[in-house]
This record gives structure tokens, sequence and C-alpha cells, in this order.
């Protein structure tokens, strides 16, 4: 049997939910789940202007859904680890078996 998830764990599962309750954040981490790249990347890969794709990024840090790494004069962004990509992986499965509002799949 699961233990019990204790209130602090549940308000932090909760603020990660709220994280990705953006489709934009949902887009930067499904890009990233194919391979890390810069902001500048990002934005053109995602038809967003670059302040929004950081502004995003940031969050996305703060949540420990990514990390950068600088390389040169930019910061490349990645998936935090294997674990945000499983979740990732099991969200879009859940997505395309799951029916859609209509009851259709």
């Amino acid at each position: 049997m699961e233990p019990m998830l204790s209130e602090a764990d549940a308000e932090t599962v909760a603020e990660v939910m709220q994280g990705l309750a953006s489709p934009a954040r949902v887009r930067i981490l499904a890009r990233l789940l194919l391979s890390p790249c810069p902001v500048g990347d990002l934005a053109a890969d995602l038809s967003l202007s670059q302040p929004a794709v950081s502004n995003h990024l940031r969050l996305l840090r703060h949540l420990g859904l990514v990390t950068g790494r600088r390389a040169g004069r930019s910061v490349v962004y990645e998936l935090h680890d294997a674990h945000v990509a499983a979740l990732l992986r099991q969200i879009l499965a859940h997505v395309d078996h799951a029916p859609d509002a209509t009851g259709r799949r």
C-alpha cells in the first residue's frame, strides 16, 4: 500500500502541476525532450518570442523541471533528469489514449 501523501508534498505536486498548466510550457518541455537547446532555438522552433520563452524557462527552472548550463555566451536548457522525461512521456501517452471532451479517442 502506498503511504499517505503529506500536506507539504501535496502542495509541491500541485505547484508543479500548475506549472504544467500552460500549453507553451508543455511545448517547451516536449521540445527539450528531443534535445537540449538555447532559448533562441526554442523560441524559433516553437514560434514564440524569446522573452516569453525566457519567462517560461524561469518558472520551469524554479519547479525543478529544467536546468541550464552555460555554453559560451548562451545558456543551453535541458530537462532536469530522466524523471521529468518519463513524466512527460507518460502524460503524452495518456493524452494519446484518453478520450477527449466528447468521449472520443
